[in-house]
């Protein structure tokens, strides 16, 4: 996720208009939303970043899939989506109903109608979308390709 979330120490709008700070969290830990003039430094925003994702993340994600089949990447590919997204959001996802039903197909399609902000299609969800969708698939030529070559499997 570190490739399509850039760290922020100071924080600023998201292109969704909502305070953001760190590797793109929208909230600490403690649950206190980020505000304008908020300042964090790198560590507080690496440390923010794994305590949410173990523990808002992470279980939602599970939660939400239930007992379905899942690869490593397959998960990894909804919690990045989550990440972006929500986990209310995704818990009512085609995405995450597709994979509930068996349908990796269906489930990597899903990835690309998160797609835009504020009602516009987005270039840079398109990317980030086509490349959670590619690790759903375990398809790393693709996720390499629309990362620069920085993620691998």
């Amino acid at each position: 996720m570190h490739h399509f979330e850039r760290c922020a120490l100071v924080a600023y709008r998201c292109p969704a208009g909502k305070w953001t700070i760190g590797w793109g969290m929208t909230y600490y830990p403690d649950g206190r939303k980020v505000k304008a003039g908020d300042r964090i430094t790198q560590a507080e925003a690496d440390a923010m970043f794994v305590i949410l994702l173990e523990r808002d993340f992470v279980p939602a994600v599970r939660k939400a899939i239930g007992a379905a089949a899942t690869t490593p990447a397959q998960f990894g590919a909804m919690v990045a989506l989550a990440y972006n997204i929500g986990t209310f959001r995704f818990a009512w996802s085609t995405v995450a109903r597709r994979h509930r039903a068996g349908d990796a197909v269906g489930a990597s399609a899903a990835f690309l109608l998160w797609n835009k902000v504020r009602g516009a299609v987005s270039s840079g969800l398109m990317r980030r979308r086509r490349a959670e969708a590619a690790l759903y698939l375990g398809n790393f030529v693709e996720l390499k390709a629309l990362t620069f070559g920085k993620v691998a499997a």
